[in-house]
């Protein structure tokens, strides 16, 4: 088996690596963007170039100057040299300050072509927003898609006379998610311990360094209470209330997990006037490995967040850059009527654990009513009824 496996979003940030604009790619940790850029920094046909981890307290000395020409000294002491084009990646870039700024000097004086990685897209997309704008492009990295899954497997089947072999791989893609390094492991208790040191890194680098919250025990706690709340409307009020801080904190604590990675919202379509509640989400976790490690959840609600997870990683390997608001979405009518996901306003999909030809009728008829173009039942369990797909046709 290949030690380094291929990641779909390469072909993508290929097609930018002559822009003069910085790449930065974003993600949750230990989805792989260092692997991903350290593929970029290999590729790359010239030895001017410098790869530095910012967590590492050493390399965070470097950029560790108000004035940003001694850095350029401490680069060319690296061994750049800003004659001809140099090349620096930096991973993990929130551990810096300053260095939105820094990068901008560096980038409009000498011309670097950068590299970033970073666990937070709030941080990315505020402060680079603010310092970096016409200068960069923004990436989105996600726990593998299934193909890729496959790919990691060493398997390329991908068609439904295979159902057998794929639903086995399936099961474990829902039980253990897409981490590349849960994938690669080859018992189940690697895996769990894979998955367990990506959410105490999570705790240990991302919440303390970048949130600003009074007890995080109560984050903690928040989500450990979200589990149970997988595809549904998170309520803020109960939340608050079984956390004993004010609601206020509640919405804090989830805007903090949406813009790490770790769960996300999806939003109601909008533009119709018989939707419930316009501005209510739902929420999913990023990974349903970290779903399962979290809390005891049923496999109906396992395998929607799945389909979550795949419908939000298409969306990002077609665009860059998902945007969920616009593009994924969920349709309810006062009446009752419901579609599980809406993609890019015109392709609806059920989900079902065992569908038949009467969840496909109701389906259909669902999807008329919100003026979608067609609408497909997947169903996890295999099926031969026409209008119902396997979930590895995603």
């Amino acid at each position: 088996m290949d030690l380094i496996k291929k990641r779909k979003i390469l072909d993508i940030l290929s097609k930018y690596k002559d822009s003069d604009q910085a790449i930065v790619l974003t993600g949750f940790r230990r989805v792989g963007k260092t692997t991903v850029m350290r593929q970029i920094y290999n590729s790359l046909p010239t030895q001017n170039k410098l790869y530095l981890d910012l967590e590492s307290l050493i390399n965070q000395r470097l950029f560790a100057d108000e004035n940003y020409d001694n850095i350029k000294l401490k680069l060319e002491a690296e061994g750049l040299n800003f004659n001809e084009k140099a090349y620096v990646f930096l991973d993990e870039i929130q551990s810096v300050k300053n260095l939105p700024s820094i990068v901008k000097y560096l980038h409009d004086h000498l011309g670097i072509k950068f590299y970033l990685t970073g666990s937070s897209s709030f941080y990315l997309k505020n402060n680079f927003s603010e310092s970096m704008s016409g200068r960069k492009f923004l990436f989105e990295l996600l726990p593998l898609d299934f193909e890729e899954f496959l790919w990691f497997k060493d398997q390329k089947l991908l068609t439904n006379s295979d159902y057998g072999l794929l639903i086995e791989y399936y099961r474990e893609y829902l039980q253990y998610g897409g981490f590349p390094a849960v994938v690669l492991s080859q018992t189940k208790e690697e895996k769990i311990m894979n998955l367990d040191e990506a959410l105490s890194s999570y705790f240990r680098l991302d919440v303390t360094k970048m949130a600003n919250f009074h007890d995080n025990q109560k984050l903690k706690e928040l989500l450990f209470l979200l589990t149970s709340r997988i595809g549904s409307k998170p309520e803020i009020n109960k939340l608050a209330e079984s956390l004993n801080v004010t609601r206020q904190t509640v919405s804090q604590y989830l805007s903090f997990f949406e813009q790490t990675y770790l769960i996300n919202f999806l939003r109601p379509v909008s533009g119709s006037t018989d939707i419930t509640i316009k501005t209510t989400p739902k929420i999913y976790f990023g990974d349903t490995g970290l779903l399962n490690r979290v809390g005891q959840v049923g496999i109906g609600h396992v395998f929607e967040n799945k389909v979550f997870n795949q419908l939000h990683t298409r969306l990002v390997y077609e665009e860059g850059i998902s945007k969920l608001s616009e593009d994924l979405n969920y349709y309810q009518t006062k009446s009752g009527l419901e579609i599980d996901f809406v993609y890019k306003q015109k392709l609806g999909y059920e989900v079902k654990i065992k569908a038949g030809s009467f969840d496909v009728i109701t389906a259909q008829k669902t999807a008329t009513k919100a003026g979608l173009s067609d609408i497909k039942v997947i169903s996890l369990e295999k099926s031969e009824k026409e209008g119902i797909i396997t979930p590895f046709a995603l």
